[in-house]
């Protein structure tokens, strides 16, 4: 079975998180993906959050699998014609070092187009052009100015950030979509392009829902699905809404069987109008059903904090699972708040390899998240990361054409 990305060499001159994510996703594709590293640091990630002593940290090895690392110093003579030739032999090149890094290593887009006119250069930045396009931006960075952090939270609480790494994976995924479009637009016009994507952007792009809200509350001053409507008051700005639906059904996380022990003995239900009738008579309270004051949607909507809280005293009756398998039958939308030891642990997703088992041989087996994007007819596996350096004499001889000497040359140099 062919990989989708067969045939495809990346130049990867990322690090730490959403840089690599990118490269990751194309090289479980089947990309050959060159990560050039510095010569006896290699990335930072490496070192960082180490749960065993002088091992590649899990941060590094769960978001650089399936790649070839070369270690190289294009500060030096011989480290500069190297990084020229990886430019002409590879088809894409992916960076997130601060703006103009690569330029001043002598390589500007210019140039870069002058040694392979077929390449695309892609980058990731923290903010686009602008008053800020040269600010360091990290994740929570990112999630605070592109508009996650100020609708999360709990109601009239400050605001918080997500654990979902929406800021550096996020923006990571998006550039691989440029990258694959640079691609197919390269296969009709011949060219490379340079495909640019700013963390802020990636990050209010997740967030669209929140700006269609605010628009809404421009022209209405008030949204009825939001738990500050009727009692409540808004103001200006979408405001936090606690666990509440974003899609305009009424939702909210319940408590379950044993939650005074177990942090995520919790469900999030939804109280969709179509489901609402099986799911008043399944939690004791069919008498909502005939009672004009619960049954409709517009009737509930003043009341549903009440509402949460009669459902409330069903669930805590059952575990999570329980409420799962008896509100799925009736059409409710629900979901239990799964924690990572039981995600590790889900047959299902070790089934379909979103969670995967790697052995590396300094640190020996671990798990890991496999490709989330499946195709039929391409497979992804999932390799471990690479040692630091481990490909360098190997892609100095395939794709730079060094010979047993001058490898031994450059090393002496400190090239790579």
């Amino acid at each position: 079975m062919s990989k989708a990305l067969d045939g495809i060499k990346i130049l990867d001159m990322t690090h730490v998180q959403s840089g690599p994510t990118c490269t990751q996703i194309l090289a479980w594709f089947g990309a050959d993906v060159i990560k050039v590293e510095r010569p006896g640091a290699g990335d930072a990630t490496r070192g960082q959050l180490r749960d065993i002593p002088d091992v590649d940290s899990l941060y590094f090895t769960m978001l650089n699998h399936n790649k070839r690392s070369i270690t190289l110093n294009p500060k030096t003579d011989t480290g500069k014609e190297i990084f020229a030739k990886l430019i002409a032999e590879c088809d894409v090149m992916v960076e997130n070092f601060a703006p103009g890094a690569i330029d001043r290593m002598g390589f500007p887009w210019e140039k870069i187009q002058e040694i392979n006119p077929r390449m695309i250069y892609a980058s990731i930045k923290g903010f686009g052009p602008g008053p800020y396009e040269d600010c360091k931006v990290y994740e929570n960075v990112a999630q605070c100015t592109g508009g996650s952090a100020s609708t999360t939270g709990e109601i009239d609480r400050v605001p918080m950030v997500t654990g979902a790494q929406i800021g550096d994976s996020g923006t990571g995924m998006h550039l691989v979509a440029g990258i694959l479009a640079a691609l197919v637009h390269r296969f009709t016009s011949g060219k490379g392009q340079r495909v640019e994507v700013a963390m802020q952007d990636a990050v209010l792009n997740l967030c669209r829902v929140k700006l269609r809200d605010q628009q809404r509350l421009d022209y209405a001053g008030e949204m009825t699905e939001y738990p500050q409507y009727p009692n409540g008051k808004f103001g200006k700005a979408v405001p936090r809404a606690g666990n509440a639906s974003g899609g305009g059904q009424p939702g909210w996380i319940v408590k379950c069987k044993g939650w005074e022990t177990d942090p995520d003995a919790y469900i999030y239900v939804i109280t969709q109008a179509a489901a609402f009738p099986a799911f008043a008579k399944v939690i004791g309270h069919d008498d909502w059903n005939e009672d004009p004051e619960w049954n409709t949607p517009k009737a509930r909507l003043p009341k549903l904090a009440h509402m949460f809280d009669e459902i409330e005293k069903w669930t805590m009756t059952k575990d999570k699972f329980e409420v799962m398998n008896i509100l799925n039958p009736l059409n409710v939308p629900c979901g239990p708040i799964l924690s990572m030891k039981e995600l590790a642990n889900d047959p299902g997703l070790r089934e379909t390899k979103t969670v995967v088992e790697v052995d590396h041989p300094t640190r020996g087996k671990y798990l890991t998240v496999g490709n989330p994007i499946k195709l039929s007819a391409s497979e992804s596996e999932v390799e471990r990361s690479p040692l630091l350096g481990e490909h360098t004499d190997e892609i100095l001889k395939d794709i730079v054409g060094f010979d047993a000497a001058a490898i031994a040359a450059a090393r002496e140099e400190g090239a790579i």
